[in-house]
C-alpha cells in the first residue's frame, strides 16, 4: 500500500541489525510537529493492538486461514523481491504503493484484528530482513502503524454494517456495499496518514508532490479488489489460494514494474519526458505520419537569460522558474502532445498532426503567456519571495516533412531555428526553412510578424 520513502543509514557489516543508541535515533531529528505526529500514530496503533487483543478468541478455521495468508504473503514478497528492492531505491518524499495491502485486507475480511496485526508485523519484518536495503527504523514502524490503524478502521466499518462474523465476504448487494466501503476506508486512512507525515517532515514539499501520482493508486484498488476475491475463495476452499499466486505475481509485474520503468522515462525535476523517451515517441509519430501523409511539429525552447536567475537568486530559484515554465507549456499543448526536458533550461515539444502555421500559433501562445505570467521564486540566501513579471523564451520550430524527414534532422532544424531566434534578440519564434536533400538551409525565418497576420489556431 502506501508508505513514506526511506533513506539508508550509513552502517557497516549488517546495517539492518546494528545497534544504535536511542539518543542517536534519527526520529529525534524530525521537526517537532512531525515528531509528535509520528509518535501519536505509533501510540494509537499500540493501543489498538492492546484493546483488540483483550478477550479475543480464535477458532481453528481462523488459524488455518491465518497460516495460508501468512505463507502466501511471504511467498509473494520473496518472488517479487528483486522488483521491490529496485523500487525501494527510487525517489524519496512521495507515497509508495505495493501489494501488501492485498493480504492484509484479505485478513481483515477473514481474521480477528489481532491476527491481522500479526500478519502486518510478519510482512514488514520479512521485508526488513529480505527485501529492504539499509533503512530508517522509525519510518518502517510508522508504516506498520498506518496499516494497523487502517485495518482497525476497516474492521469497524464491517461491524457497523452488520458483518460481525467471519467470513465477511459479499453475499449480496448490501454486503458488497459494506465490503467496498471498508476497502475504501482502509485505503483512505492509510493514504491520509502517510501524506500527512510527508508534509510535516518536509515543510518545503508541496501538497501535489506529497500526494504523488494519483494514477498509481489504481494499484491499491486492484490489490484491495483482489483481496476481496481471495477472501471469498479462501472461505470456501483455502487450498485453492496458492493457485492465485500466479495471478498475484503477474499483477505485481504488470502494474508495479512499469511504474519503475516510467520513472526512468521521466525527468525528476520537471516531471516531463526524458530526452531518450521523447525521441522514441517522435520516431513513432514520424512513422505514423509517413503512412498517412501527415505532419509532425517540433518546438525547441530555451529560457532567455536563465543563468542570470541562477546567478542572482540561486539555483533553487532557477528550478522554481523552470517549473513555472513547464506548467504553462503543459496547459497550452494538447493531451496527445509530449513535452520533454531536453537539457538544462531547454524544453522540446512534439505536436503530431501540426502544420507550420498551427505550430507557430501554439508557440506564440506559449511565448505570450510566459511573458505575461508572474513567477514567484525564493531567494536562496535571504529566503525572501521574489516575483518576476514574466519569463521570456526563445523558440525554434520545425515541421515534418518540410524541415526534416527523421528525428535527428527535425531536431537539428528546430535547434538551428532556436539559435536564430536567440541571435535575433530573444523572446521570439523562428521557423526552420525547408530542407534540401535532408540539410536545413539557414537562416531560419522569424515568424512574429507572420503570426500577427494569421488567425488560424490549433485546439488546446
Amino acid at each position: 500500500m502506501t508508505r513514506v520513502r526511506d533513506t539508508g543509514l550509513e552502517m557497516s557489516v549488517n546495517p539492518r541489525l546494528r545497534w544504535v543508541s536511542p539518543r542517536k535515533w534519527r526520529l529525534w531529528a524530525l521537526p517537532p510537529a512531525s515528531l509528535a505526529y509520528v509518535l501519536v500514530t505509533n501510540v494509537v496503533a499500540v493501543l489498538v493492538t492492546v484493546m483488540a487483543s483483550l478477550h479475543v478468541t480464535v477458532s481453528r478455521t481462523e488459524w488455518v486461514w491465518f497460516a495460508v495468508l501468512a505463507a502466501a504473503s511471504l511467498l509473494h514478497l520473496e518472488a517479487a523481491r528483486s522488483i521491490e528492492r529496485r523500487r525501494e531505491q527510487t525517489g524519496e518524499g512521495v507515497p509508495y504503493t505495493n501489494l501488501k495491502s492485498l493480504w492484509v485486507f484479505t485478513g481483515v475480511l477473514l481474521l480477528p484484528l489481532p491476527l491481522v496485526i500479526a500478519l502486518i508485523v510478519i510482512a514488514y519484518t520479512y521485508c526488513g530482513v529480505r527485501i529492504y536495503g539499509p533503512f530508517v527504523w522509525h519510518r518502517k514502524i510508522f508504516s506498520t502503524a498506518t496499516f494497523v490503524i487502517a485495518s482497525a478502521c476497516a474492521a469497524a466499518v464491517l461491524r457497523a454494517g452488520g458483518l460481525d462474523n467471519a467470513p465477511r465476504v459479499p453475499v449480496g448487494p448490501w454486503s458488497l456495499v459494506i465490503v467496498v466501503a471498508a476497502a475504501t476506508t482502509w485505503w483512505l486512512i492509510n493514504y491520509a496518514l502517510v501524506v500527512g507525515a510527508i508534509l510535516l517532515s518536509s515543510p518545503d514539499t508541496t501538497a501535489r508532490t506529497a500526494l504523488g501520482d494519483l494514477s498509481e493508486q489504481l494499484v491499491v484498488a486492484a490489490a484491495l479488489g483482489l483481496g476481496i476475491a481471495v477472501a471469498a475463495l479462501e472461505a470456501s476452499n483455502p487450498w485453492v489460494v496458492p493457485v492465485l499466486m500466479v495471478t498475484v505475481l503477474a499483477l505485481h509485474r504488470d502494474l508495479l514494474l512499469p511504474q519503475y520503468q516510467r520513472q526512468a522515462r521521466t525527468d525528476d525535476k520537471t516531471g516531463l519526458a526524458a530526452p531518450t523517451f521523447w525521441s522514441q515517441v517522435v520516431v513513432a509519430e514520424l512513422s505514423r505520419a509517413k503512412l498517412v501523409g501527415g505532419n509532425v511539429g517540433v518546438l525547441m525552447m530555451d529560457v532567455d537569460k536563465f543563468s542570470d536567475i541562477n546567478n542572482s537568486y540561486g539555483h533553487p530559484a532557477g528550478d522554481q522558474a523552470l517549473q513555472s515554465v513547464v506548467r504553462v507549456v503543459r496547459t497550452e499543448i494538447r493531451r496527445g502532445d509530449l513535452a520533454a526536458r531536453w537539457g538544462g533550461d531547454e524544453l522540446a515539444v512534439v505536436l503530431p498532426g501540426t502544420t507550420s502555421a498551427e505550430l507557430q500559433m501554439v508557440g506564440e501562445r506559449i511565448r505570450r503567456r510566459l511573458a505575461n505570467t508572474p513567477v514567484s521564486i525564493t531567494h536562496a540566501k535571504t529566503g525572501k519571495t521574489i516575483v518576476l513579471e514574466g519569463v521570456t523564451v526563445s523558440m525554434g520550430a520545425a515541421v515534418y516533412p518540410e524541415s526534416g524527414v527523421d528525428v535527428d534532422r527535425l531536431v537539428l532544424a528546430a535547434d538551428a531555428a532556436l539559435l536564430a531566434a536567440k541571435e535575433a534578440g530573444r523572446n521570439q519564434i523562428c521557423l526552420a526553412t525547408p530542407c534540401d536533400n535532408g540539410v536545413v538551409v539557414p537562416p531560419a525565418i522569424p515568424v512574429q510578424a507572420h503570426l500577427m497576420r494569421r488567425r488560424t489556431d490549433i485546439p488546446s
